[in-house]
C-alpha cells in the first residue's frame, strides 16, 4: 500500500452530465422518479415474498435476493448522482469514492452470480421436474445464495483495493456518473497495464462465464419445452423463463460493453448511458418484468392488498 501514500488527490470531482447544463434540472426530475419507483417496486417484491409463505420456494427466494441487490445498487449510485445533477460542482472524498466503487462491484458481482443461479434453478425445474425437489433442496439453495454474495464480496475487495493502491496525482475530475472502475483508473498516474489484464480476465470469469452457462441452460430448457405435449405447459414454462431472460439481457449486455471495452472504445457520454442501463434501468424494470409476467406474484400482491384493506381501523 506504499503507492497509496504517494497520492496527492484527497477528493474527486464527479462531472456527471455537466456538459449538458440545460438538461440538468430535467434529468434530476427523471432520475428522482426512477429512483423512487425502483425503491417502491423492489420493496413490494421483498415484502410480498417475505410475507407469503407459499412463495418461500427457491424460485421466489432467488428473486427476493435479486430485489435486495437491485435496491442496494440503486442506493449506492442514485443519491450521489442526484446531488451531482442538483449542484454545479460535486466533490466526493477519496474514501467516499473507494466505498462507492466497492459497493458497485459488490452488488454488481453478486447480481451476476444470482442471475446464473436463477438460470440453473429454471433448468432444474423444467428439465428434471420430478427430481427438482432433491436437486434444489434447502441446503443447495442456501449454498448457491451464499456463494453469490461471498463472490461479490471477494470481487469488490480485490479489485477496489488494487485500484486505490495506485497513486492519484491529478487531475481529479471523474468524467462519469459514479466512481466506476474504468473511469477512476483513467486518473491513476502509474502503469495500470497489469491491473487491466487482471480486470479483463476477471470480468470474463465473473460476467462472461455465468452468461455462457445461462445460455447453455436455456438451450437445454428450450429443447425440453419443445418436447412438452401440453400447449399450456409450454406457455407456462416460456412465461417463467422469459422474465429471467429479459433481465439477463438487460444486465449482461450493457455490463459487458462497459467492462470488456478498450479504453478508447466509446465516448464518455456513451459510457455513462451504458452504466445507467445496467445499474439503474435493470433495477427499475426487474420488479415490472417479474411481477407483471407472473400470475403467482400478482395473486400474492392482491392477497396482501386485500388483507391490508380488510384490517380493522381503531
Amino acid at each position: 500500500m506504499k503507492r497509496h501514500n504517494q497520492s496527492s488527490v484527497v477528493e474527486f470531482v464527479l462531472l456527471g452530465f455537466s456538459n449538458f447544463p440545460e438538461l440538468q434540472e430535467k434529468l434530476f426530475g427523471v432520475f428522482l422518479v426512477i429512483y423512487l419507483v425502483t425503491l417502491m417496486g423492489n420493496a413490494i417484491i421483498i415484502v410480498i415474498i417475505s410475507l407469503g409463505q407459499s412463495l418461500h420456494v427457491p424460485m421466489y427466494l432467488f428473486l427476493l435476493n435479486l430485489s435486495v441487490v437491485d435496491v442496494s445498487i440503486s442506493a449506492v449510485i442514485m443519491p450521489e448522482m442526484l446531488v451531482v445533477l442538483s449542484t454545479k460542482k460535486t466533490t466526493i472524498t477519496f474514501s467516499g469514492c473507494f466505498a462507492q466503487m466497492y459497493f458497485i462491484l459488490f452488488f454488481g458481482g453478486t447480481e451476476c452470480f444470482l442471475l446464473g443461479t436463477m438460470a440453473y434453478d429454471r433448468f432444474a425445474a423444467i428439465c428434471f421436474p420430478l427430481s427438482y425437489p432433491m436437486i434444489m433442496n434447502k441446503r443447495v439453495f442456501v449454498k448457491l445464495v451464499t456463494f453469490s454474495w461471498v463472490s461479490g464480496i471477494m470481487v469488490a475487495t480485490v479489485q477496489t483495493t488494487w485500484v486505490f493502491s495506485f497513486p492519484f496525482c491529478g487531475p481529479n475530475e471523474i468524467n462519469h456518473i459514479s466512481c466506476e472502475t474504468p473511469a477512476v483508473l483513467e486518473l491513476a498516474c502509474a502503469d495500470t497495464f497489469l491491473f487491466e489484464i487482471y480486470a479483463f480476465t476477471g470480468t470474463i470469469l465473473i460476467v462472461t462465464v455465468p452468461f455462457l452457462l445461462i445460455l447453455l441452460s436455456y438451450i437445454r430448457i428450450l429443447f425440453a419445452i419443445l418436447k412438452m405435449p401440453s400447449i399450456t405447459g409450454r406457455q407456462k414454462a416460456f412465461s417463467t423463463c422469459a422474465s429471467h431472460l429479459t433481465s439477463v439481457t438487460l444486465f449482461y449486455g450493457t455490463a459487458n460493453m462497459t467492462y470488456l471495452q478498450p479504453k478508447s472504445g466509446y465516448s464518455p457520454d456513451t459510457k455513462k448511458l451504458m452504466s445507467l442501463s445496467y445499474s439503474l434501468l435493470t433495477p427499475l424494470l426487474n420488479p415490472l418484468i417479474y411481477s407483471l409476467r407472473n400470475s403467482v406474484m400478482k395473486r400474492a400482491l392482491m392477497k396482501l392488498w386485500r388483507r391490508k384493506v380488510d384490517l380493522p381501523t381503531f
